[in-house]
């Protein structure tokens, strides 16, 4: 445990000796303040839910197992990851980066050979499909330690169970019992602030790193630093025990709900399903003992019990083994009604599953998938996104998130290769880094469907308000209200206006009849074709040249 695996990279400018806080940094990853006296990620837990974040990991793959959970997790990362034959299932988008385009395009070769290093165009789904179960990932950033300025190496990835971060208080010699203490209250600076180590502990053996983190040893595990480990988490944290969670964990619940009723169900069915006999067998006066070896012997004779042996294929007699499926064989002494045999009904009602239904729907609910793809029967609709349920919004917006959250990951794998190629120094990225965006390749059509009926009813609203533009709403306005644009899209698309115009893609609006819609020129030789060719002088009636018409007189009658 001396010994500190891995690299650091140091930051140029740290924080101001005056700048402390007597509170651990939390970045919500599920790992709170250790002190050195503490165990290693181990609780007493009352609940009987978990105790270790091994168990915990390992109730989550084991969850992952069960058909529903599967279903419901495959729905997941189809919809966040999509796999096409052409394009990368995720892409750098670097528009809102202030950055010359040499830059730029380091930035983009760079994440290209990340994505190479882990392969991801092909693994994409099972990285993070194992992110999303786990609730946590962890890659080993292997670089060569004499040529750091080469970058990345090689990408490992590490199982979850075998990796643990602490975040733990330096303690100084000295005062090695001793906490920390305020001793003059006028003076805050005059507080012992913390130091605080940060790093991961691997164990080659699964969920076998616990105990005293003082320890030392092999069955301890081994230091590594925190720089050299990329850890991504879903973000979900119990607060009450400081550990991470995975989205499955709410399902925990209802799965073990639904196992048990599904499994009463059969046993139910089993058991009630056929119908049984009862014999009722006159043994007279005969002694106890005779009379059950004279009924043993009846039910010997007449019980006929044929078994299928699945592993040889024979069918053989077994008599020797009594099930509870089978006939009742009951003594009656005499005076009775002698011999008798009746039948009991079978169980009514076997084919109710509402019960089923319902738990099954519980579960998808917690898992976040909308309850309607859980029997895949309602077909896929392409009409207007007012027919599109509430829950494929609430799930799109679900999957949104889970991608901002696993984008994290190649967050940190860009900042250390890009460190280390000197690309940029850790201010530059402190800068940078907001502006840096991933594009996931979307495939959802619910989403298409809702953007392309916005857009047509904010159309359908610009014609309408089309007559009261200059009288009531200006142009500004309308753009802004109506067409919700924002004023970088507004300055974009007046650019390429002009720009069209400019190369003839697009006529000139002030060239336009707003009547007609055509071009003023193509109106005016209109005209005058139907005039078929040259004007027509009108002659003026007031002219001096214009002479009176005499009509000609008729014949009197």
């Amino acid at each position: 445990m001396s010994k500190l695996f891995g690299f650091s990279i140091e930051d140029t400018e740290p924080l101001s000796p005056t700048a402390v806080s007597p509170i651990p940094p939390n970045d919500e990853d599920g790992n709170d303040h250790y002190m050195s006296s503490g165990f290693f990620g181990s609780y007493v837990d009352l609940e009987g839910v978990y105790r270790t974040e091994f168990e915990l990991i390992k109730r989550y793959r084991e969850m992952a197992l069960h058909p529903e959970v599967d279903s419901a997790v495959e729905d997941i990362v189809n919809e966040a990851i999509v796999s096409d034959l052409n394009d990368s299932p995720v892409e750098l988008d670097l528009d809102h980066l202030n950055a010359s385009d040499g830059i730029k395009k380091k930035i983009r070769n760079e994440f290209k050979f990340i994505k190479d290093l882990l392969d991801f165009d092909k693994k994409s789904h099972e990285i993070y499909r194992n992110w999303y179960i786990d609730g946590r990932i962890y890659y080993h950033k292997i670089i060569d330690l004499k040529k750091p300025h080469e970058g990345l190496q090689e990408l490992r990835y590490i199982d979850a169970m075998k990796m643990r971060y602490i975040r733990k208080e330096k303690k100084k010699d000295s005062d090695k019992y001793k906490a920390p203490v305020l001793r003059d209250t006028s003076n805050p600076m005059d507080y012992e602030f913390p130091e605080l180590e940060e790093y991961f502990i691997y164990n080659a053996k699964s969920g076998v790193p616990t105990g005293n983190m003082n320890a030392t040893g092999p069955s301890q595990g081994i230091k590594i630093a925190k720089d050299a480990i990329t850890y991504c988490t879903s973000g979900l944290v119990d607060r009450n025990k400081g550990n991470t969670l995975s989205y499955l964990h709410k399902a925990i619940k209802s799965v073990n709900q639904l196992r048990m009723i599904e499994d009463s169900l059969v046993i139910y069915r089993l058991s009630r399903a056929p119908e049984r006999r009862i014999f009722y067998i006159d043994v007279g006066n005969l002694p106890k003992m005779k009379a059950e070896q004279y009924l043993r012997d009846v039910m010997m004779r007449y019980r006929n019990k044929l078994v299928y042996d699945a592993s040889t294929g024979e069918i053989r007699d077994d008599k020797k083994y009594m099930a509870m499926l089978e006939d009742f064989w009951l003594p009656r002494r005499e005076g009775g009604r002698g011999t008798e045999i009746s039948t009991l009904p079978g169980g009514q009602n076997l084919g109710e599953i509402t019960d089923i239904e319902y738990f099954k729907k519980k579960l998808y609910r917690s898992l976040n998938v909308p309850p309607s793809r859980m029997d895949g029967e309602g077909g896929f609709n392409l009409g207007r996104s007012s027919e599109i349920l509430r829950d494929e919004l609430k799930f799109t917006k679900f999957v949104g998130r889970l991608r901002k959250r696993f984008s994290n990951m190649f967050n940190d794998m860009l900042k250390t290769q890009l460190l280390l190629k000197n690309v940029i120094t850790p201010e530059d990225w402190e800068v940078m880094s907001e502006h840096i965006q991933y594009d996931f390749l979307y495939d959802n059509h619910f989403s298409e469907l809702k953007e392309s009926e916005l857009l047509n009813e904010r159309l359908n609203s610009v014609a309408t308000a089309e007559p009261y533009i200059g009288r009531y709403f200006s142009q500004d306005y309308v753009r802004r209200k109506i067409l919700r644009q924002t004023d970088e899209e507004i300055l974009e698309q007046d650019k390429l206006i002009k720009k069209e115009i400019k190369d003839g893609t697009i006529p000139d609006p002030a060239t336009i009849d707003p009547e007609t819609g055509m071009p003023l020129d193509a109106v005016s030789a209109s005209a005058s074709s139907m005039d078929g060719g040259a004007p027509v002088m009108e002659p003026d009636l007031e002219s001096e040249t214009m002479k009176p018409v005499e009509l000609p007189k008729g014949g009197e009658i």
